[in-house]
């Protein structure tokens, strides 16, 4: 990566061609994004990850060697040969070699099935051995087990790997030495509440834990097996070293240059060796005593060389040391002085265990100047808060950490223009003001083309937008609500477009209203309006859901149906809502929670039979956990035999109506707010919509089915019901507000109705109805005259469209089971059988499941012979040999 920008840096400021550089890379690709490694495990496409301009390697005066390591250096006569014997000579040479994946000195370290995690080869190779194992991974019976695996260090890149390998199907434990995990960059507190995360996340963790062997499996021949200090073990079928880099400065050894004590070729603030011909950048550096294993600096030390090659006089200005974890659905970052080291410094901390978030700011003595950072669980203080590093924070320090909606959130922070945004391409505020004003870039792909902000890392991009939103509306330019970069409308208008062009699959809409992506070949073809543009077929994780949302809204057949099976996310793909152990759970619809004693009978049985734990909901339904995805089409049969249906609960769509049992049997009921529950959550089933939406129906005043807190809320009066919209919980809870009034039976449905099917086409992707109906021009009085009040003359079309989602709404768990094609998906494995085996039994052993033993299946029966346990004809889980029947 260091590398790629000194000749980027190079090509865009050596107007003359003074220079012509070549590149040895011992990989077979260009240069790519080695912070997002992670990605690949989903993108599969290495040529997604490289870096910059693709045209910068067709350059005459770049030559760009690949799978062509460099061997020696004879610094006399000032040349290098390559691996193929071939002689290069040079007037200058840059060291950009990195470093190496360190392997602990732990016996059985070169095993196989023990990988590191550096390169695009290395991943690749971890994600072929994983779904080798997962292949193979069957018990005599024919049962598919977890692939255990188990990641030594828990740092960054550990942590991204086991966020990989349970990406992968895999089981993750993280072994981490120290005393908590990302001890190098967030203090005890924060390491504890980031454990709590990534338990959430399905993965097992184990601090204060040296391994002591890596043993190999007399079955396999592969690594088996982890041996710690402790005298604990771990079965696992794959381990992943993270345990930190070393500087590969075996070229500057051999060459008789000085090297650091703890490695890496030592060089000056301008990065020149003791070799005036010879300099080092990047991780193979060792500057100051030592070498910085961060993008942000080594980029920075690019600038430096290419500036003094140059002419110039640049030195290196420091390190930025700020790190941001990217683990999906795990938020942490930290900044300056994290540990609170400064002599005098004083540590502000916000702390709720219970949401998981553990904020800190490390001040100076007079707790005004800003020294560091640490954010756990919610990390939107960060990108505002590190470039004000050094400097007064403005107020009271405390308002950073508060959580929004307690009178806290980040204050509004108007940055210096010499503040740091983008610390990996060394942005500054005033580069991304100068971008908007000087260089004429109206939006965020202009100003990240413009001045590389964002193009790294992306942990600064919300910031970016922020800063370049905030100078468009000074400079009186509008604003672009753009989708993404693929698409130039907003989601309200991308509708409208998809809606009246009578567009059905991804491939047409994006042909139709799509668009490339464009960025400038270089700063000379910049001003000559040259320019690269990237297909834009693909999508985005953006465009693509938001799309596949879109098309549902408007009855575009089941969401598995052809190419929108492509666009779902996660729980869509297979209608269930994946827990953090990688199983599913179950709801079936209970309209307005009402239900028979044999529903009920009905729903218990197939919990047993499955082994499944249930759960009342907050509405009203009954949850069932544990099931496996091959487990899913036969509990949805017995399911819907019995007259059961999907409860959307996996989909950005009408989750439940909420009832109190009103007039029917309250004696303070006004109104029948069961029928009017059940009436609403049948009308509006399968709704697709932005977001989840949740309506409540109460029978009095009294309000006990808490309908102020939904999106849609009913409240019974003597004179028929009112309506109140808006309401929802979650992290910044809303209270709903008035929108109607004693309304009939046939107006509320009416009301409702135009309600949704006005917020279905007009709010922003992933966008709440509170957050809807405040940032709707002219609030909810503006709402009420379009829904109530028809003053666009649109009351009719919502109307139909919302007459034509009942008419064609069908139950999507039927619909898949009725198509052979569609079951095809919710396989285990490929050859797995069609029926699941009855008599199976699985038990559950330090947190991982296997097959009963022989011993333990007796001592089953014998317990069900004396009458202590009931064995349904499905799996059953015993927790060890205590004859607890779980499931």
């Amino acid at each position: 990566m260091v590398a790629q920008r000194l000749v980027e840096a190079l090509r865009a400021r050596d107007a003359d061609g003074t220079w012509r550089v070549s590149l040895f890379a011992e990989e077979p690709r260009k240069p790519y994004d080695r912070v997002a490694l992670t990605s690949y495990f989903s993108a599969r496409d290495a040529e997604e990850l490289t870096l910059g301009d693709p045209a910068l390697w067709d350059d005459p005066l770049v030559t760009l060697h690949r799978d062509c390591a460099v061997t020696s250096i004879d610094r006399e006569a000032q040349t290098v040969t390559d691996r193929l014997g071939r002689v290069h000579a040079y007037d200058e040479l840059v060291l950009a070699t990195g470093s190496n994946a360190a392997r602990p000195p732990i016996p059985g370290n070169e095993l196989p099935g023990v990988f590191v995690y550096r390169t695009i080869d290395d991943v690749a190779a971890l994600r072929g051995w994983v779904e080798e194992k997962r292949r193979s991974a069957t018990t005599e019976g024919g049962w598919e087990r977890p692939v255990r695996g188990a990641v030594i260090g828990g740092g960054l890149l550990g942590l991204e790997a086991a966020g990989a390998l349970k990406a992968l199907g895999a089981q993750a434990t993280v072994v981490q030495f120290g005393t908590h995990l990302m001890d190098a960059q967030i203090d005890l507190g924060g390491g504890e509440a980031l454990k709590r995360l990534i338990n959430g996340m399905g993965i097992a963790v184990r601090c204060d834990t040296g391994t002591k062997e890596l043993r190999v499996s007399r079955k396999t021949g592969h690594v088996g097996r982890l041996d710690f200090a402790d005298g604990g073990r771990l079965d696992v079928d794959v381990v992943v070293l993270a345990t930190g880099v070393r500087p590969r400065d075996e070229l500057a050894r051999a060459a008789g240059l000085a090297v650091g004590e703890r490695g890496g070729a030592v060089v000056d603030l301008a990065c020149r060796t003791e070799d005036e011909h010879v300099w080092a950048v990047g991780e193979v550096a060792c500057l100051e005593g030592r070498c910085l294993g961060l993008v942000a600096p080594g980029y920075a030390m690019a600038e430096v060389v290419v500036d003094r090659l140059l002419g110039g006089e640049a030195t290196f200005p420091g390190a930025d040391t700020a790190t941001k974890l990217k683990l999906q659905g795990v938020d942490v970052a930290s900044f300056g002085d994290a540990h609170g080291r400064t002599e005098g410094a004083m540590e502000l901390v916000w702390a709720d265990p219970v949401a998981g978030v553990y904020k800190k700011l490390v001040l100076s003595d007079d707790a005004r100047t800003l020294l560091g950072g640490v954010f756990v669980g919610d990390a939107a203080p960060y990108a505002s808060l590190r470039p004000m590093l050094g400097t007064e924070l403005p107020g009271d320090p405390g308002l950073f950490l508060l959580p929004e909606g307690s009178g806290g959130g980040v204050p509004s922070l108007e940055l210096p223009d010499d503040a740091t945004v983008c610390s990996c391409n060394n942005v500054s505020a005033g580069t991304i003001r100068s971008a908007v004003t000087e260089h004429a870039c109206t939006d965020l792909a202009g100003v990240k083309a413009c001045t590389r902000a964002g193009t790294s890392c992306g942990s600064c991009l919300p910031l970016v937008k922020k800063i370049t939103t905030t100078e468009l509306a000074r400079a009186g330019v509008e604003v672009s609500n753009a989708l993404c970069e693929h698409f130039d409308l907003s989601r309200a208008q991308l509708f409208d477009a998809v809606r009246v062009a009578d567009l059905h699959t991804f491939s047409e809409i994006v042909r139709r209203f799509g668009r490339g992506v464009t960025a400038p070949v270089d700063e000379s073809a910049a001003t000559q309006g040259a320019v690269l543009v990237r297909d834009a077929g693909r999508g985005c994780d953006i465009c693509k859901p938001t799309i596949a949302s879109i098309l549902a809204s408007l009855g575009n057949g089941h969401v598995l149906d052809g190419e929108q099976a492509t666009l779902q996310d996660t729980n869509d793909h297979v209608l269930a809502n994946m827990q953090k152990d990688g199983t599913y759970s179950v709801v079936p619809r209970i309209p307005g929670g009402e239900i028979t004693p044999d529903g009920l009978l009905v729903i218990g049985q197939v919990a047993k039979d499955f082994g499944l734990y249930t759960k009342i909901t907050g509405g009203q339904r009954i949850d069932m956990f544990g099931a496996r995805i091959e487990q899913l089409p036969h509990i949805w049969r017995r399911l819907v035999e019995h007259g059961f249906e999907s409860g959307h609960a996996y989909g950005k769509s009408l989750r439940t109506v909420k009832s109190c049992v009103g007039s029917t049997w309250c004696r303070f009921g006004v109104q029948d707010s069961v029928g009017m529950a059940v009436e609403l959550e049948l009308r509006y089933r399968g709704l697709r919509s932005p977001h989840k939406i949740k309506l409540g129906v109460s029978g009095c005043a009294r309000e006990c089915a808490e309908a102020r807190g939904k999106d849609v809320g009913v409240i019974a009066t003597d004179k028929g019901w009112n309506v109140y919209v808006g309401g929802n919980g979650g992290f910044t809870p809303r209270h709903a507000q008035l929108l109607a009034e004693d309304l009939d039976d046939e107006a509320l449905v009416r009301t409702v109705d135009r309600f949704l099917m006005y917020y279905v086409r007009t709010a922003d992707r992933l966008q709440r109805t509170a957050a809807w109906v405040e940032d709707h021009e002219g609030g909810l009085d503006a709402i009420r005259e379009v829904v109530v009040e028809d003053s666009l003359g649109i009351g009719a079309d919502l109307d139909a469209a919302m007459a034509r989602h009942v008419g064609d709404y069908e139950d999507e768990w039927r619909a898949v089971l009725e198509d052979p094609e569609k079951l095809r998906r919710f396989g285990s494995f490929v050859n797995a059988p069609a029926e699941p085996d009855p008599d199976l039994a699985y038990v559950t052993e330090r947190g991982q499941i296997r097959p009963a033993r022989a011993d333990e299946r007796a001592a089953l029966e014998e317990a069900r012979a004396a009458g202590l346990a009931t064995v349904p004809a499905g799996p059953v889980v015993i927790a060890g040999t205590t004859l607890e029947v779980r499931r």
